[in-house]
């Protein structure tokens, strides 16, 4: 073999070598089971005469100042390997994952594995360099061909192929350049991440890899092709494609290999393939029937330039081993030929073991029938999730086929039933204030409250029934709505189980919120009464008077606005009067008939008005016995109260020990601002259950927690270095996740030791949890949807909102009738049997034309930082952290796109909190934006050799500073040959990439000057 020149193809192979990371990505192997009296020799004979006749297989590339070209190599060998069954896998794995030496060669091996006196199999790799899926017709045929001769001692006839033309290839791709380029001038050339079940972000370089294979024998290609009149190839990219639209992929695309062999070349063993994307447009609903023609007259308009890589017809597009998130290769091949006197199966495509990108569809067609594999990368997607995708493909494929017209949003891939639900329930269980009665009438001397002084339960239903009967005398009705703002202390625990005594519903006002939002809740909510410290203030613009007589009356004017004496606000009652001494438990005196309402929470609005959540008694009883089953909390559990009176999740944490027989200890606003003085409280009074949101729990691990705790860690998303941190220092660690509107929690699930990602987990008892799409219809499991919450612990809906109410509570048409169901605005996902919480549906931004999830971001600083947010200014992303160690920049760039690394970075003590614990993200703030200043020019002496090894190679003149290589005509070639010249006169190697990443002379001079730097 003489030096010849890359084809085109080859070239685009080679340029990905060259990129570096490829690994086994370009192995193409076959393997040939010969069950019978094999002739090894005979075969030996026969695998040489097909290398003889197809030169590409023994041949090795080289590169000579940028330029590859292929030479003819050493020869191929052809080894025989004795092994058993047993190891044939390991044997096998260990041949197609070896690498090739390119520039040695040759880039083909050929094994042949004894299994038995009578069992062989024969194992070629090829390199995709010299290899495509038709040559492996073209290697089978002419074995049997040549095995048949050469089994009768017969000479070896050597008829080669037509030789392949270089100089007629770069005719053609120069002729198709103009339509190419106009082709994909309206058209993307790089895509968003794929949509796929249970699938992570894959990294960009090459994986290890993990394939789903199955063959089918029924015609289901020809049949459903025939009657849409489409190709089967046509078919195969339609039922991909809307198998990805029903994914919720909104513009499908997948990476496609097209054939681009000329006539003369069928029997020729090469590289006669061009991948290029394919994207299409569905609507939900179009029948399959006409998307499915809409395809072909897309692929027709596609095929007219399939010949021209994409890399010339788009110039600047990254270069890579997948052009799209999901490829497909669909291929003929011929009948199985026959070898004298052997049975011969032939796996016309072995899996070579590596991931290429998120999911690969491989599908070959012959006469007795249809073999398709996925391959995928199990590091991103666990194989049930991807062999439930090879189960979909099949369902589309034989629906198509017998109900063609099927819509494409009604196509079947969602599993039945829909979400996942809990029959549990507790639907005779009291109102929370009664189940407290009863524990007090039971053990009325057990500790109840631990706060400024401890409350046994006989004195916290004595102070809870005085505070009711003030109430009375106020005025204050069943059903009512009573506001209550005081300082964290037993006193406070006491004045809500009053408001329950005396039939009312409660409303928390924390004083640590701004007195804005507390004057706007206490006049949106109506509150008949204000329940509150004496000596407490509660500044606004209604003004109360919160100091009572030390006699106790109730109601008292001083003539304030806004007080009980001019009629224009709530009532003002004073917490903490005189109790009895009466030993009665729930006297006549301190209860009422309950209303229906337990409380009424506000929470922020997405329009910065804030807006009450109404929750009903049952709601609250039966989050408080889920949870108790979940966490095994009985009359020995100490509960430690922590968290915001105005967060709901404060219900938890006060009445499950209350309604169990345990006890809770209220932390004072001081100790639940520090870690240190949290640790002491849990260790002085024996806490056994602590729940508390990420940011306390940061507090309490940074100050050295380590206690036999069961630890609840919710409002906020669990990170997974927190989860770590947190899971060797309790007993038990459980992740809740609920919003307020569906009664504290709704979901549980246990974090176990090294965890290795976080779950939300399962429904709590009465619970179901739907996973939908934007049309409410239930999306495939492990495929990402919106969170909507069914059941028991619905709240009531929005106080005074009836529009809102319908807006964000839904008729649920997956239960009983009449259910509803709460649009949470989360999205999540199903994964091993629980939920995966993926982020906020308003949390996704879109950033110079690509839409990204802030949470994934965060994600991935929090591998590197103790706390991170991530935040869009101006039209860039910015990244804030905590306790940052490392580059975040480059630890964020060597996982994410370059799209979704910050721009800037800042560095921050403590993160900016709401009352409730939470991230306060309007507080984080505005970061300077300002260019950097210039530290100095292109003008340098590196510059200059740059600039004229660029004029150079692309044949210009006073190229620019900032000029586009792309825009100049350069490509893949252009690039080799430029790298090579910056070696040879600077003696620095820049990668490839880098020329995608700066393409422009001053950009390439300063990585130079950066990598001459570090030598």
């Amino acid at each position: 073999m003489s030096r010849v020149p890359l084809s085109v193809p080859q070239s685009g192979i080679w340029f990905n070598e060259r990129l570096g990371g490829a690994g086994a990505v370009h192995h193409m192997p076959f393997a040939i089971r010969f069950s019978g009296d094999l002739d090894v020799d005979a075969l030996r004979h026969a695998c040489a005469g097909v290398v003889t006749l197809h030169p590409a297989l023994r041949a090795a590339v080289r590169e000579e100042a940028g330029a590859p070209y292929q030479v003819e190599g050493p020869p191929v060998p052809f080894e025989v390997v004795e092994t058993d069954p047993g190891r044939l896998a390991g044997a096998r794995r260990e041949a197609i994952l070896r690498p090739f030496d390119l520039a040695a060669g040759p880039l083909t091996r050929i094994t042949l594995f004894r299994l038995g006196p009578a069992e062989h199999e024969l194992l070629v790799v090829a390199h995709h360099l010299v290899f495509d899926g038709q040559s492996t017709d073209v290697f089978v045929a002419d074995l049997a061909r040549l095995y048949a001769v050469s089994r009768h001692g017969q000479a070896v006839p050597v008829d080669p192929p037509e030789p392949f033309d270089p100089a007629a290839e770069a005719r053609r791709v120069a002729e198709g350049l103009p339509a190419a380029r106009a082709y994909w001038s309206g058209r993307p050339t790089e895509f968003p991440d794929v949509v796929l079940p249970g699938l992570d972000r894959p990294d960009d370089a090459v994986q290890p890899g993990e394939s789903v294979e199955f063959f089918l024998t029924e015609p289901i290609l020809e049949k459903a092709a025939a009657q849409l009149g489409v190709t089967r190839f046509e078919l195969v990219v339609a039922s991909v494609h809307a198998l990805l639209f029903r994914y919720g992929n909104a513009g499908p695309v997948t990476a496609l290999d097209l054939g681009t062999r000329q006539a003369g070349a069928a029997g020729r063993v090469g590289v006669h393939v061009n991948e290029l994307p394919f994207a299409s447009d569905p609507r939900p609903d179009l029948p399959f029937t006409d998307y499915a023609r809409r395809i072909r007259a897309g692929l027709r308009e596609l095929y007219r330039v399939r010949e021209v890589p994409l890399g010339r017809a788009a110039p600047g597009t990254r270069p890579g081993i997948a052009l799209a998130p999901v490829s497909l290769t669909y291929r003929r091949r011929i009948s199985p030929p026959e070898f004298p006197g052997l049975r011969t199966e032939v796996k016309w495509v072995e899996f070579n073991h590596v991931a290429r990108n998120a999911l690969r569809f491989h599908l070959v067609e012959g006469p007795d029938g249809l073999g398709v594999m996925l391959q995928f990368p199990p590091a991103s997607m666990p194989r049930p999730d991807a062999e439930r995708i090879a189960a979909h493909l099949l369902d589309v494929l034989r629906h198509v086929t017998d109900e063609p017209a099927t819509p494409l949003n009604a196509l079947p891939v969602a599993e039945e039933p829909p979400g996942l639900w809990s029959s549990r329930a507790y639907p005779e269980a009291a109102a929370v204030p009664d189940l407290v009665a009863a524990q007090a009438t039971r053990t009325p001397d057990a500790v109840a409250v631990v706060g400024e002084r401890t409350l046994t339960y006989r004195e916290l239903i004595e102070r809870a029934d005085a505070v009711a009967a003030r109430l009375r005398r106020a005025g204050v009705r069943p059903g009512d709505l009573v506001a209550i703002s005081a300082a964290r202390s037993e006193r406070l625990v006491a004045g809500v189980l009053g408001i329950w005594r005396a039939g009312a519903a409660y409303l928390p006002l924390d004083p640590a919120y701004p007195p804005e939002r507390l004057d706007y809740v206490l006049a949106d909510s109506g509150a008949s009464a204000l329940l509150a410290d004496a000596g407490g203030d509660l500044p606004g613009p209604v003004r109360m008077n919160l100091d009572a007589p030390a006699s106790g009356t109730i109601g008292s004017s001083d003539g304030a606005p806004g007080s009980s004496g001019d009629g224009s606000g709530p009532v003002r009652v004073a917490l903490g009067l005189p109790v009895s001494a009466s030993g009665t438990i729930g006297s006549s005196d301190g209860s009422g008939p309950l209303g229906e309402r337990a409380y009424v929470i506000y929470t922020s609005g997405s329009t910065g008005r804030p807006k009450g959540v109404e929750v009903g008694h049952a709601a609250l009883t039966n989050l408080l016995m889920s949870i108790r089953d979940e966490t095994r909390s009985g009359p020995s559990a100490t509960w430690l109260a922590v968290t915001s009176w105005s967060f709901d999740i404060s219900g938890l944490e006060l009445w499950l020990p209350l309604v169990t027989g345990g006890r809770v200890v209220v932390a004072t606003e001081a100790q639940a601002a520090d870690g240190g003085a949290l640790r002491a409280l849990i260790s002085a009074h024996g806490v056994t259950h602590v729940q508390a949101t990420p940011s306390t729990w940061r507090l309490l691990a940074d100050a050295g927690f380590e206690a036999p705790v069961t630890a609840l860690v919710g409002g906020e998303a669990l990170p997974l270095p927190l989860a770590a941190r947190l899971r060797p220092r309790v007993a038990r660690l459980f992740n809740v996740y609920g919003p307020t509107e569906t009664t504290i929690w709704s979901t549980i699930a246990e974090v176990p030791p090294g965890p290795a990602r976080i779950s939300i987990g399962g429904p709590l008892a009465a619970t179901g949890l739907l996973v939908l799409d934007d049309d409410l219809r239930p999306v495939p499991t492990g495929v990402p949807g919106e969170l909507y919450i069914t059941g028991a612990g619905l709240a009531r809906g929005y106080l005074g909102r009836p529009a809102l109410t319908a807006e964000r509570f839904l008729p649920c048409p997956f239960g009983s009738v009449g259910a509803r169901m709460y649009r949470t605005g989360d999205r999540v996902r199903v994964r091993d049997g629980g939920l995966e919480f993926l982020g906020r549906t308003d949390d996704q931004v879109k950033v110079r034309g690509h839409r990204i999830e802030l949470g994934e971001i965060e994600a991935v600083l929090l591998g590197h930082a103790q706390e991170a947010a991530v935040a869009v200014h101006e039209e860039e992303l910015v990244a804030y952290t905590v306790g940052g160690v490392g580059d975040l920049r480059r630890e964020a760039a060597r996982v994410l796109p370059a799209y979704m690394v910050p721009s800037v970075f800042v560095a921050l003590d403590r993160m900016p909190l709401t009352p409730n614990g939470k991230l306060d993200r309007a507080a984080l703030p505005a970061p300077d934006l300002s260019p950097a200043p210039e530290t100095g020019t292109a003008a340098d002496e590196t510059a200059e050799v740059v600039r004229e090894i660029w004029e150079e190679v692309l044949g210009l003149d006073h190229i620019g500073d900032d000029e586009s290589l792309f825009e100049l005509g350069g490509h893949s070639l252009t690039i080799a040959r430029i790298a090579a010249r910056i070696h040879d006169r600077l003696g620095v190697d820049v990668p490839f990439y880098v020329f995608f990443d700066v393409p422009t002379v001053a950009g390439i001079a300063a990585d130079v000057a950066d990598r001459r730097a570090g030598l």
